[in-house]
């Protein structure tokens, strides 16, 4: 078999090449948000009209004062579902990030939304997931979206959240999904912690490479990038002298 690190492309920039990407940048935004919700706030209001900064305000007060999942549907519900109409469907990751954590919503709100929401919707509650729910009981909506081939629900699904809750086998086929699907790779959150030395992911790596060359099919750029991150890093013995022995 042929060892792809043999066959490594001269490193240039990842360019995302899912479907979509036209929406990569307020995707991006929006995971950013679980990690700095009050800087997510600043910079989406900035960028929004009067109109759609007044109804941002509104439905963040809304979901403040009538946190959680009162009654069959809550107002802040039916505010995420209003986001791309009101802020427009470059800003509505970030608007319904912000309205799921002035909810507060927990992770039963946030299966039902979930699961009773469109693929926007869906792309919202994993962005959410990383800072509103601490434990793995969410874990089960990363593990739905990963079964998709929805390239954004894709991306959105191996955030943080992701990265600190799926075990080794769900973590490595969700990078294999990553590559088959054409979603980049600096989408995975963690990459390199959770790659680094991982011998089975460059087993996984190698064999999938086999099959596209003899398939006589291309093998995806960031899939040599994921494999050089598996290798382990070198044992450290001390400084080297310029003649090759240590000092």
């Amino acid at each position: 078999m042929t060892d792809p690190r043999n066959h490594r492309p001269a490193t240039r920039p990842t360019r995302p090449t899912e479907a979509g990407a036209e929406h990569d940048t307020p995707a991006r935004e929006a995971g950013t948000a679980a990690r700095d919700v009050a800087g997510l706030r600043a910079d989406l209001t900035a960028r929004l009209d009067t109109a759609a900064r007044r109804w941002l305000a509104q439905a963040l007060d809304e979901a403040a004062a009538h946190p959680g999942g009162h009654g069959p549907i809550s107002t802040w519900e039916l505010r995420l579902a209003e986001a791309g109409r009101r802020c427009g469907p470059g800003h509505a990751d970030a608007a319904r990030v912000l309205i799921l954590h002035a909810a507060r919503a927990d992770a039963d709100a946030l299966a039902r939304v979930y699961h009773q929401g469109t693929a926007d919707e869906r792309r919202a509650v994993l962005h959410a997931l990383p800072h509103l729910v601490p434990g793995p009981e969410a874990r089960p909506l990363v593990e739905d979206a990963l079964r998709t081939n929805d390239t954004r629900l894709l991306a959105a699904a191996v955030g943080p959240y992701a990265a600190r809750h799926l075990d080794a086998h769900q973590w490595r086929h969700a990078v294999l999904k990553c590559l088959f699907t054409g979603v980049g790779i600096d989408h995975v959150a963690e990459l390199d912690r959770r790659a680094r030395g991982d011998a089975e992911l460059a087993r996984m790596l190698a064999d999938y490479a086999a099959e596209r060359t003899a398939a006589d099919r291309p093998v995806p750029e960031d899939l040599h990038r994921v494999l050089a991150l598996t290798e382990p890093a070198a044992a450290s013995h001390g400084p080297a002298d310029p003649h090759g022995k240590e000092s």
